[in-house]
């Protein structure tokens, strides 16, 4: 009997989530509310499932959603009236319900982010107003003492609603933070330790994309609030939320690195994996993009704030006095970090210590496109801050000296050796160092020129700023000049093949710049005549790759073609160098001759350079020390869109309702409440 009974009963359906059902009730057209005056504060009690929420969305068509316009209108209303009443649970409800709305009306818009996607989430004719109340609402959360949760939601639907779109300028609706400024409220949360560990890198990331937004075409306050900022706790937390994320990347690197591979078995693991995986592993391709996004922000708040320089070259140091190195940290889950993390007991460092080890890490691949942008970049905010006189005071300093690692790429003709200890040098130094080692090691068929350009731009500021300011810095300059001259070397030597495509002979005048600015101004930032001399010796020594070099410009400029004109150019910037080429040759032959000898020894021909300086004839060059000054436009501008968009995409990606980390705020405040 009882069998019977369990038959006719059937298999029962699963209940519903009364949330689900009101849900299914908006999706239908329906208002809830009507004969409940009580419903949208007990509605905000309810947990909201976004993974339902979302999955609606995805299953409707655009029509199908603007037909529910006066819902959705009716519940963003009621998202940020909700805001107002400072009950906490239903704060965060309303906040994780925004971030469905705007994500699902985005998800489904055709492509045109102006006021008919305005109108179907807000509704255009009360869109000002809501939306300056949702704003000013949402500051005073950041601003003032509420759970680290909730002001952790807010930064997520603020980046929900900026990543709306992959292009950051076609979303209308950032109109509203434009009028209605959250600079003051976002930067805040850099000030404070422990603020900084848990919404650091989102409030640095949502700054970094709203200065983005119509750069160039309108006025944004917040490139004008992050040029003028001067407040030291604030711009000292911006580098600190940088050297977070680049410090762990650099770390990370580090132990992979000193792992044990010098066994046989390794060493037969390795090879057998070079030949089947001919690019980067993934999870370092995304390790590098997730960091793209702090390069951005250190980018702006290095182009736009002079006072940012004094926390970019100095030790960083904690709200309490004490000094913070740089400490790991996940760029893409700060707030998951506990302030403990970094209380590490490292040496003194500062922002560009980390910067420029993590820019010698970039370097050593960028067979991959996505490296060759990363390093790109890099380079552009070392020449906004070899341009800057202050910076390159600092950088100059014998008084404050840092140790950096530089990580070199191995090559056939040398070993990599791995020198953890290092020496302390003023930080012009290991800036040069990583310009000289990215010129000798990316000389390849597919040469980067565009990465030559401004790595040899980097070395003409820091010299410009020597020359002007009479700056004698203790460097190893001979390696620099074995690198220039090898640079054009390979360009020769690589000639029929780089020619078809590239203007060579541009990159060798630029090159050819540098080693004038030594010849003819060397004596004024050198730091002893000796080296002057061993320059002279090098050219002397390495006279066959000027000749070559001469007759290459010789056959360009007696044909027509498209590279005459910079052929002329550059046979004009080797006046001095063949003068000295043919002022000490013939001196060293003679006294060859004279003793009887096949060879000399370098003091030997030193000793020639040194007594025949008298008789030599320099041409005087025009606008040796002056350069360009960087401006983003309109140079720059279509490399970072695309580098924005990228960003934007990466965090779109990134976004999942169903997420461990939505779950987890969800389950702590819950939790706390």
């Amino acid at each position: 009997m009882s069998n019977s009974v369990i038959k006719n009963e059937g298999p029962r359906r699963p209940l519903k989530e009364k949330i689900v059902q009101i849900y299914e009730a908006f999706f239908r057209g329906e208002d809830p509310s009507l004969d409940n005056i009580n419903f949208w504060d007990e509605f905000f009690l309810l947990r909201p499932n976004l993974y339902f929420l979302e999955s609606q969305f995805e299953a409707m068509t655009y029509e199908e959603i603007s037909s529910l316009k006066e819902t959705i209108n009716n519940l963003f209303y009621q998202c940020v009236r909700i805001l107002k009443d400072g009950n906490q649970i239903r704060s965060m409800n309303a906040l994780q319900t925004l971030c469905a709305l705007v994500h699902g009306v985005y998800g489904k818009a055709p492509g045109d982010y102006g006021f008919d996607v305005i109108n179907l989430l807000i509704g255009f004719s009360s869109a000002e107003h809501l939306m300056q109340t949702l704003i000013e609402r949402l500051s005073r959360i950041l601003c003032n003492e509420y759970p680290s949760n909730l002001k952790s939601l807010v930064l997520k639907f603020l980046l929900i609603l900026v990543t709306a779109t992959e292009n950051v300028s076609q979303n209308t609706l950032l109109e509203y933070l434009m009028m209605n400024s959250a600079f003051e409220a976002i930067i805040q949360l850099l000030n404070d330790t422990k603020s900084r560990q848990y919404h650091g890198y989102d409030a640095v990331l949502l700054l970094t994309i709203l200065v983005n937004y119509r750069k160039h075409e309108a006025a944004n306050p917040y490139i004008v609030k992050l040029s003028i900022i001067d407040n030291e706790m604030s711009l000292n937390g911006f580098g600190q939320v940088v050297s977070l994320s680049l410090s762990d990347f650099n770390r990370k690197f580090c132990e992979e690195e000193l792992e044990p591979h010098y066994n046989f078995w390794s060493s037969v693991t390795t090879f057998i994996e070079s030949m089947f995986v001919s690019e980067e592993r993934e999870s370092d391709k995304l390790n590098i993009r997730a960091n793209n996004a702090v390069l951005l922000a250190l980018y702006e708040v290095v182009h736009l704030n002079r006072n940012f320089l004094i926390t970019l070259t100095h030790c960083q140091v904690d709200a309490s006095g004490s000094s913070v190195s740089p400490s790991p940290s996940e760029p893409v889950d700060m707030i998951n970090s506990s302030p403990s993390k970094v209380e590490n007991e490292l040496p003194p460092s500062n922002l560009l210590v980390t910067f420029l080890e993590f820019s010698s890490i970039i370097m050593l691949n960028t067979k991959d496109e996505s490296n060759v942008n990363t390093c790109k970049l890099c380079f552009i905010i070392l020449t906004c801050i070899t341009e800057d006189q202050y910076a390159n005071s600092i950088i100059h300093d014998v008084n404050l000296v840092y140790k950096v690692q530089l990580h070199r790429m191995p090559m056939r003709h040398r070993k990599v050796c791995h020198d953890r200890n290092g020496s302390f040098q003023p930080l012009a130094c290991p800036m040069l160092d990583l310009m000289v080692e990215f010129i000798l090691s990316h000389m390849t068929k597919s040469l980067p020129f565009e990465l030559y350009y401004l790595c040899l731009g980097v070395i003409h500021r820091i010299l410009c700023y020597q020359k002007k300011g009479r700056v004698r810095l203790q460097y190893q300059w001979k390696e620099l000049w074995t690198a220039l001259i090898t640079l054009i070397k390979f360009l020769m030597t690589q000639e029929a093949l780089l020619a078809k495509n590239c203007n060579i002979f541009n990159l060798s005048i630029q090159v050819m710049n540098t080693l004038n600015l030594f010849i003819t101004f060397g004596d004024t930032f050198l730091p002893s005549p000796s080296c002057y001399d061993e320059l002279y010796y090098e050219i002397v020594r390495m006279n066959h790759v000027f000749d070559n070099l001469y007759s290459l410009t010789l056959r360009y400029t007696t044909c027509d073609g498209e590279w005459k004109e910079f052929a002329a150019r550059l046979m004009n910037s080797l006046v001095n160098v063949r003068a000295i080429i043919n002022h000490f040759t013939p001196k060293i032959e003679s006294v060859l001759a004279d003793n009887g000898l096949s060879a000399l020894t370098e003091d030997q021909v030193l000793d020639v350079v040194r007594s025949n300086y008298d008789t030599l004839t320099l041409k005087l060059y025009d606008n040796l020390d002056q350069y360009e000054k960087y401006t983003e436009k309109p140079i720059e501008s279509a490399f970072f869109t695309p580098l924005v968009r990228s960003i934007i995409t990466e965090y779109r990606t990134s976004l999942n309702f169903k997420s461990l980390e939505m779950q987890r705020i969800m389950k702590e405040f819950s939790t706390i409440s």
